[in-house]
């Protein structure tokens, strides 16, 4: 039989059995440990339910609204009793303070030496009298203190009263102050408003006197022109204002339109204008002045501006370029201009195609020519006030003229009269004797007149006895002093005679040849041209000793038409065209009387830097003739003959006739 093995067993199966011999072992050894664990887990668990069911009450107990309203009152409770203290608490400190206040007050003084003179300074004062008389009049004490603390409480409500009072006192005596300030600087601003105003008008008055002295002296500016009409924009003076018809007594007023006066000036002396203007625009203050000089400003920078755009451009090409707009406007009324400008604004504001710098600079073009309209208006009122007081003037003259005269009838029929009652007495009074009277002779009377010699002009003549003519005298006088108005007859000045020398026959040759030219008709797109431009340099002429230089006569013209080129027919048609252009000239210069007939007058074209737009088409001669010049847009000529152009000296004529080239796009 074979031996079983003793070699040990797995460490892990060991371990397992161990195990499990051990727990039996134990179980075996401790019958009642399972008894004892089951109990403890019970009690365990009994107890846990017994928290959470006490844990739930005291939850539920807590949420209910009597434990709050508990909560809430005990807290009230505590904190009327904290309030109670920190009020007791309060009390004691102003008592202590009150207390402190008073030892430190009767600390200075003693009971014999105070200056109230007082042995009880140190007790509390006690009203006896009014005691005795309050138990007198029935009242206990709680009665007698609580109306001491009423009156003591009424004092305090005056005294706050009086307080509050005071403090509104004091806020209204500081909002008066302010108010005083304020309106006395409003005083000092208007009074400093009617100084500055009464300056302004010292200032105004001041010039219309010196522009009334400057007319006078025959010194006269533009400007004093246009403030001596708009003088008489009011009505005519009162009868009251002697002294101011009488400055105006020497001043006639400008019977033609205020914006025709910027036609002779030059530019230096438009800008001058132009300051003044601005300068009476700051003083005036009428509304009608205003408007006045607020029109003529701009008209007058209107016209600076066409003095920049002649200088840049030159004289013709600005002309033709505004002569469009100029034939448009002008002769239309203040109301027409205004619906022409309202028209205009809806079609630049509408959505059609439109030449939108034609169109604008209608627009700004209307508003010059509606400032003109109403100075024209204006200038009417002018007029017409002028002339009613000038009537006026002459009916005062007349009724003044005609008491006058009644005057001097007076005297003379009374002087008359006291004469002849002096004659009759004299001559009844004395009588001259017979003896003492001289003896009439015939010598002594005229002779007398033959009719028959007389001639037949005399012979018609009436014969009028002196008793007649002085009767038909006194009839002229009686209706002279019946008249309303005597017209003043003016006295006719002495015309110097002056001898004018006969014209030569170079004068007549010269006539004759511009009225030949000038009787052509112009062509329907010509117009006139006879501007002439001043050379910069002159030119001295070795010839001046021997003949006397001149300028010859000329009569020239302009072509201006339309060019229809692919931006016109796109923008413009026939009844809307494009604006006018110089398309060439013609110019016609005579020279009846030249000293040597066999050089033909000679151009030239001379370019200025800075200028690309004109240039200047200068001709010269031999003598007796200055060199002249005139200002041509700057464009190509066309040289051929079919086109139109001519060279050519015959009989005294220089003609010169040119159109410019067209230029045709093609892509």
């Amino acid at each position: 039989m074979p031996r079983r093995s003793r070699s040990p067993s797995p460490p892990g199966r060991r371990n397992e059995v161990d195990a499990y011999v051990e727990k039996h072992s134990r179980v075996s050894r401790h019958p009642g440990r399972k008894d004892e664990d089951s109990k403890a887990r019970r009690t365990r668990s009994r107890s846990k339910s017994r928290d959470r069911e006490r844990d739930s009450y005291r939850h539920k107990r807590d949420r209910s609204p009597s434990r709050d309203a508990d909560r809430k009152e005990k807290k009230r409770k505590r904190d009327k009793s904290a309030e109670r203290k920190a009020r007791k608490a309060e009390k004691k400190r102003i008592r202590e303070e009150e207390e402190a206040r008073r030892v430190a007050e009767l600390s200075i003084y003693s009971a014999t030496d105070n200056p109230f003179h007082d042995v009880n300074l140190g007790q509390q004062f006690s009203w006896h009298k009014k005691n005795e008389m309050d138990r007198k009049k029935g009242l206990t004490l709680a009665e007698a203190q609580r109306k001491d603390a009423l009156r003591r409480q009424e004092a305090k409500e005056e005294l706050e009263r009086l307080n509050r009072r005071r403090a509104e006192r004091e806020v209204e005596a500081k909002l008066r102050e302010e108010e005083e300030l304020r309106m006395s600087r409003l005083q000092e601003s208007a009074q400093m408003s009617a100084w500055l105003s009464k300056d302004g008008d010292f200032q105004l008055e001041q010039e219309r006197r010196r522009a009334a002295i400057r007319i006078k002296e025959k010194r006269a500016k533009a400007i004093d022109f246009l403030a001596l009409n708009l003088k008489y924009v009011n009505p005519p003076v009162e009868a009251g204002d002697k002294e101011e018809e009488d400055e105006d007594a020497g001043l006639e007023i400008d019977l033609d339109e205020p914006y025709n006066i910027f036609d002779n000036l030059s530019s230096e002396q438009t800008h001058e204008l132009h300051d003044d203007i601005q300068r009476y625009l700051a003083l005036e203050r009428s509304e009608v002045n205003l408007d006045f000089w607020t029109n003529m400003m701009l008209v007058c920078k209107d016209r600076l501006d066409r003095i920049e755009t002649n200088e840049r451009m030159g004289v013709e090409a600005a002309a033709a370029v505004e002569s469009d707009i100029t034939a448009l406007l002008s002769g239309k009324t203040y109301d027409e201009l205004v619906g022409l400008q309202r028209g205009v604004q809806q079609k630049l504001s509408s959505v059609e195609p439109v030449d939108t710098d034609y169109w604008e600079g209608l627009l700004n073009k209307l508003v010059i020519w509606k400032a003109k309209a109403k100075l024209k208006n204006l200038h009417e009122v002018v007029v017409r006030n002028r002339l009613e007081q000038l009537r006026k003037r002459q009916r005062d003259e007349a009724l003044q003229a005609q008491e006058e005269l009644l005057a001097g009838v007076a005297r003379t029929a009374s002087r008359r009269t006291a004469q002849d009652v002096t004659a009759e007495t004299e001559l009844v009074e004395e009588v001259i004797p017979a003896e003492e009277m001289e003896m009439y002779d015939r010598a002594m009377s005229p002779p007398l007149i033959d009719i028959t010699k007389l001639s037949t002009d005399e012979r018609e003549i009436d014969i009028v006895l002196d008793v007649d003519d002085r009767q038909a005298l006194f009839q002229q006088r009686r209706a002279v002093a019946a008249s309303r108005f005597v017209p003043k007859v003016s006295q006719p000045e002495a015309v110097e005679v002056q001898n004018e020398e006969a014209a030569s026959g170079a004068d007549l040759a010269s006539e004759a040849l511009y009225r030949a030219e000038a009787e052509k008709d112009l062509d329907e797109e010509e117009e006139l041209f006879n501007l002439e431009e001043n050379i910069a340099n002159p030119t001295t002429y070795n010839w001046e000793d021997k003949y006397r230089p001149r300028k010859p006569r000329y009569f020239n013209r302009v072509h201006t038409g339309y060019e229809w080129n692919k931006y016109n027919q796109t923008h413009y048609d026939t009844d809307n065209p494009p604006p006018k252009v110089v398309q060439g000239y013609k110019f016609n210069i005579f020279y009846p009387d030249l000293i040597d007939k066999s050089k033909a007058p000679t151009y030239k074209i001379v370019k200025e830097p800075g200028n690309d737009e004109t240039v200047l088409l200068h001709f010269s001669a031999g003598p007796p003739y200055e060199d002249i010049a005139f200002r041509i847009v700057n464009r190509e000529w066309e040289f051929s003959h079919k086109r139109g152009f001519r060279s050519s000296f015959d009989r005294g004529c220089l003609s010169l006739w040119f159109n410019f080239r067209r230029n045709f796009y093609r892509k």
